[in-house]
C-alpha cells in the first residue's frame, strides 16, 4: 500500500473537483478523503494500492473538465486506515 496527500490550485472549487474525485477514487479502488480548504485550494489524501493511487494523482493534475488546475503539490503521507473515500467538509477553523 501508498499513500499520497495532495493540494490542487486554481479553479477548483464550485466545478464539481470533489465530487469527481471521489468517483475517480472509488473506480480504481482508492480509499481516503478530498475537501475544499478556506484558501481555495482542494486537499486530497489518497492510500491504496501504488499503480491506483499514482492514477488518482494524475487525475488530480487535470481534475474534471471544468476545472482549470494551476498546480498539484504531492506528498509522501502515513495511511490512515480509511475503508472507503469520502468527501469531507471544509475546516472551519485555517491558520
Amino acid at each position: 500500500m501508498t499513500c499520497k496527500h495532495v493540494i490542487v490550485s486554481g479553479s477548483v472549487q464550485g466545478v464539481f473537483f470533489r465530487d469527481a474525485c471521489r468517483s475517480t477514487a472509488v473506480a480504481h479502488g482508492v480509499r481516503g478523503w478530498v475537501r475544499n480548504l478556506p484558501d481555495h485550494t482542494v486537499e486530497a489524501h489518497f492510500e491504496g494500492d501504488a499503480e491506483a493511487v499514482e492514477r488518482l494523482v494524475a487525475w488530480a493534475r487535470q481534475g474534471p473538465p471544468a476545472a482549470e488546475v494551476a498546480q498539484v503539490r504531492v506528498f509522501e503521507a502515513e495511511p490512515q486506515g480509511a475503508a472507503a473515500f469520502e468527501v469531507r467538509p471544509t475546516p472551519r477553523e485555517w491558520p
